[in-house]
């Protein structure tokens, strides 16, 4: 472990000093100063840089954190081709893109039985999955569910390309099915018949898509501060955020450009084809994901007498991850969560209380 964090540092080392050495070398060389794009060019790369390397100590923390109660592994899988190759008639364009997925299993499982898995896709535009998570997987694992968490294009913390690989409301989703897959085909401890998918903001959105498009599939889903909307979330949202969208390598296009691809990305246009058992979350102070956001997916399901239950909570502290959080009330309500998976998953060792769930998340008696 030493040598991998020696390791570590001279990686980081080099990226700050040797790289920007060798690039002034050679503009030298030319005899002729940068171009501001250069320099752009040089220190973007260098941030995704510095972003494996953050991912890559994330990584080791794991271990620390959930360790002692969980085999934790990491796979790299395939999802559908880039939407927006970079380079559609370079050798190898339109292969499966490919990109790693956590795996987590209880230490304590009886390898002759089966047990419910739940897919748990994570948040933000380029987000990852990390140890923000840690409270949350414990409680999963303390309760026997086998956890995938796939890193679906567009994460951050492997480079530029799946960086800019996004597909936000596309072809992600098809990346977290296809963790689903491999754990069906690969893992004989995994419930085939009990599958549940769980995830908040554009993790809960990757839930809602995941049950539109494959209704068979999962036998429950939670969709928490869900992105609802994308049409009128840009709305609301800082222009910062909508450059995300409107990248070149992404969609290309402003909303009112092109409203009705944003239009096919957002749940709230899909809402006809629910039939999975649904429980969604949002919170009146939320800031990051407006509750009206929320509550027009929750009208138009309404309005279609589907199925499914909800909550607006008003104003609780944490606005956006009011539930995710070490508050007694974000335990209390993670255990209703839980309480509502668990009606269709049937967990091993489903929480009585919220005293269980802390002891499992926090380790105390």
């Amino acid at each position: 472990m030493k040598n991998y964090f020696i390791g570590l540092l001279i990686s980081l080392l080099s990226v700050i000093f040797l790289l920007p050495a060798s690039t002034l070398q050679a503009q030298q060389a030319e005899d002729q100063p940068a171009t501001s794009e250069e320099i752009d060019e040089h220190f973007l790369n260098l941030r995704h840089r510095l972003d494996q390397l953050d991912k890559a100590v994330d990584d080791i923390m794991w271990h620390k954190r959930v360790g002692d109660v969980a085999y934790i592994d990491k796979v790299f899988l395939t999802g559908p081709p880039r939407v927006n190759e970079p380079n559609p008639n370079a050798h190898g364009a339109g292969n499966p893109f490919r990109f790693w997925t956590y795996i987590f299993v209880p230490n304590d499982i009886d390898p002759a039985e089966e047990y419910p898995l739940l897919v748990f896709p994570h948040g933000g535009v380029h987000g990852d999955f990390n140890t923000y998570y840690t409270h949350i997987i414990r409680e999963m694992i303390a309760q026997q569910y086998i956890v995938v968490a796939p890193e679906y294009r567009g994460s951050t913390g492997y480079g530029r390309g799946t960086f800019e690989a996004i597909d936000y409301g596309g072809v992600e989703n098809q990346d977290v099915y296809a963790a689903k897959e491999f754990m069906l085909e690969n893992y004989e401890i995994v419930d085939s018949r009990n599958v549940g998918i769980i995830g908040w903001s554009h993790g809960g959105m990757i839930s809602l898509m995941n049950i539109f498009e494959y209704p068979d599939e999962y036998k429950v889903a939670y969709a928490g501060v869900p992105v609802s909307d994308l049409v009128a979330r840009m709305g609301y949202k800082r222009h910062e955020y909508e450059t995300y969208f409107s990248a070149d390598y992404h969609i290309g296009e402003q909303v009112n450009e092109n409203m009705e691809e944003y239009r096919r990305r957002s749940p709230v246009y899909h809402t006809e084809k629910l039939e999975t058992p649904l429980l969604i979350h949002t919170n009146t102070n939320d800031a990051d994901v407006r509750s009206y956001e929320v509550e027009n997916l929750i009208n138009r399901l309404k309005a279609l007498d589907k199925d499914f239950e909800y909550e607006i909570f008003q104003d609780i502290p944490g606005g956006h991850s009011f539930d995710r959080m070490d508050t007694r009330h974000a335990r209390e309500t993670r255990l209703d969560i839980y309480n509502f998976i668990g009606q269709y998953l049937n967990p091993p060792r489903q929480f009585n209380s919220v005293r269980e769930l802390e002891k499992a998340a926090y380790r105390f008696n």
